[in-house]
């Protein structure tokens, strides 16, 4: 396992070392630039040269990439050219308000997942089914904005049970005091994650109620919530995990959207600001965190998977 483990660490940094050279190279190659973004359309062409020299845009974009992920190795994520601030110290106050937001969203969300999948492979083909499989596609269908926004009409503005912003502040402790701004983020962002993995969870598990053990099981007299819950949920979890891991960029790109729609102070919104205003640093820091967030989470996929089914083993493990 050690060795394994080795292995897929060297390939998640290759992995984030392209992507951060894939996303530098073209954020370099937008037009306008950043200076043009900084300075304003009324900037000089002397302002635009001195601002591109302090910034390293005058060099080869080569040298410039290099030393910038030098500056990486120092811990150096370059400065704001906005907001006028640490980039890594900015995504360090960001981050655990997005990673609070998306954990718990995936829980609420895998919570309603596995038993609705579970649920529609038992009723297959009845109207239960139908109905869950349509209104499972229209969520997945919808985009992350319009999903936020119908909530907030909805819950908000017609019923008035949640207020419609997200809760402002700038810890965790003060996000929390106003847990009743959380639901709406919250359950946008569960409905997302029900809508990508309910079909696979109903998949997976009319798979495995073909299986010999499952007729064995139920040859013998066990009840059938006995052999659901004990043998078949166990094994139709595995692909709900895998596909977990795989999803981690897609659950970030939901955040981004939903806490620009709910204004809520985290890393997605911070990326959105950042892209409005051109302000490369930041959107380079945040691309890279999600990278490495991705690559981490295909690992430890593979790690839960293995701990799921014994039968699996890793080369050189």
């Amino acid at each position: 396992m050690t060795g394994y483990l080795l292995r897929r660490a060297g390939q998640a940094i290759i992995v984030v070392l392209i992507v951060s050279a894939i996303v530098f190279v073209l954020l370099r190659l937008l037009p306008g630039g950043p200076a043009r973004a900084i300075l304003g359309p009324s900037a000089t062409a002397e302002q635009v040269l001195e601002f591109n020299r302090e910034q390293g845009f005058d060099q080869p974009i080569v040298i410039h990439y290099l030393s910038w992920a030098g500056g990486l190795l120092r811990g150096d994520f370059g400065y704001s050219y906005r907001l006028n601030q640490d980039v890594l110290a900015l995504i360090g106050e960001r981050l655990p308000k997005t990673l609070s937001l998306t954990v718990l969203s995936t829980l609420v969300g895998l919570l309603i997942t596995v038993p609705l999948g579970t649920l529609q492979a038992v009723r297959r083909n009845k109207p239960v089914d139908y109905l869950l499989t349509g209104v499972v596609f229209v969520v997945y269908a919808m985009p992350v904005f319009l999903l936020g926004m119908l909530l907030i009409i909805v819950f908000s503005q017609t019923l008035d049970l949640v207020p419609p912003q997200a809760p402002q502040g700038s810890t965790l402790g003060e996000i929390f005091a106003q847990s009743d701004g959380l639901i709406l983020p919250v359950a946008t962002l569960a409905l997302l994650t029900v809508a990508a993995f309910s079909r696979y969870a109903r998949s997976a598990t009319l798979d495995n109620l073909g299986e010999d053990y499952v007729r064995t099981a139920r040859a013998k007299g066990a009840l059938s919530r006995r052999v659901i819950g004990r043998h078949v949920l166990p094994n139709a979890l595995r692909p709900v995990v895998t596909l977990l891991g795989l999803y981690v960029p897609f659950l970030f790109g939901g955040s981004l959207i939903t806490e620009a729609t709910f204004n809520y102070p985290g890393m997605g919104l911070l990326f959105w600001e950042a892209a409005q205003n051109r302000d490369y640093p930041i959107l380079l820091g945040i691309v890279l965190v999600i990278a490495a967030a991705t690559a981490i989470g295909s690992l430890l996929a593979d790690l839960a998977y293995a701990l799921l089914d014994p039968r699996v083993r890793y080369a050189g493990a």
